[in-house]
């Protein structure tokens, strides 16, 4: 007999199976990672066919049998409709949905990781703060959740913490001006580059978006954040490359 769960969660994505039905993925604070059918979701009349859409956070009640999980019922806190709706941001939400797939799995506690998106989208809506610079804070601190994050605060070579101006993406560490000069893929950096990267690494999510920066920084941020996918990323995203295709046009 199957087991009902009731789980809070966000539709990272949801696919057409058969005729009528969605195998829909949600990442789910309680039980990380996990899929379930929706059953006759495609159907115009189906209490499920808006609400298991990308994008889509609340409570769904679903049943766990032995081989698949079903849909029951969800009730929806937020539809983030002003991310979907807009063209200039629902490549970002693609993509940051794509990244949360790629770093999470099932029976893992996925509350940082929800918080994270869920204050992501809504930062995408403010004017003041740039959309790239969302995707960085998003980008570093799916690491910093994994493990994978570059090491910020002292030099990778003498140890020092004073004047530490590159940054070396094979050893994901930070180099003083002496020791950078060294490394043969170091970039320098601004002070406020590096200020910026230790504030997201430590920042609770509620205090992730407070801050800008000076389009310098951002540009820094660009290339490092660039160089520390590659490394940490092991498969090619869609979402990033329509992304990237978008930002350039």
């Amino acid at each position: 007999m199957a087991e009902q769960i009731v789980v809070t969660g966000m539709v990272l994505a949801s696919i057409p199976v058969g005729d009528y039905d969605r195998r829909v993925t949600i990442l789910t604070k309680e039980r990380g990672k996990i899929s379930a059918f929706a059953r006759g979701a495609r159907r115009m009349n189906s209490p499920l066919m808006g609400v298991t859409n990308p994008f889509c956070f609340g409570r769904f009640k679903i049943y766990e049998g032995r081989t698949s999980n079903s849909i029951d019922s969800v009730e929806i806190d937020q539809y983030f409709q002003e991310i979907t709706t807009d063209l200039d941001v629902v490549y970002y939400g693609f993509y940051f949905l794509e990244l949360a797939d790629y770093y999470t799995y099932e029976n893992m506690d996925a509350q940082n990781e929800l918080n994270l998106l869920y204050a992501a989208f809504k930062a995408l809506k403010k004017p003041e703060i740039p959309h790239d610079l969302v995707r960085y804070i998003v980008e570093l601190k799916m690491m910093v959740f994994h493990g994978s994050y570059p090491q910020m605060f002292h030099c990778g070579g003498c140890g020092t913490e004073e004047h530490l101006e590159y940054f070396g993406a094979a050893r994901g560490e930070v180099f003083c001006k002496d020791c950078g000069k060294s490394i043969l893929d170091a970039v320098s950096m601004k002070q406020s580059t590096l200020y910026a990267l230790q504030f997201i690494i430590t920042a609770n999510v509620g205090k992730l978006f407070s801050f800008t920066v000076t389009p310098d920084v951002l540009n820094e941020l660009r290339v490092i954040m660039e160089r520390l996918a590659l490394l940490s990323i092991d498969r090619e995203l869609k979402s990033l490359e329509m992304l990237n295709l978008m930002t350039r046009l």
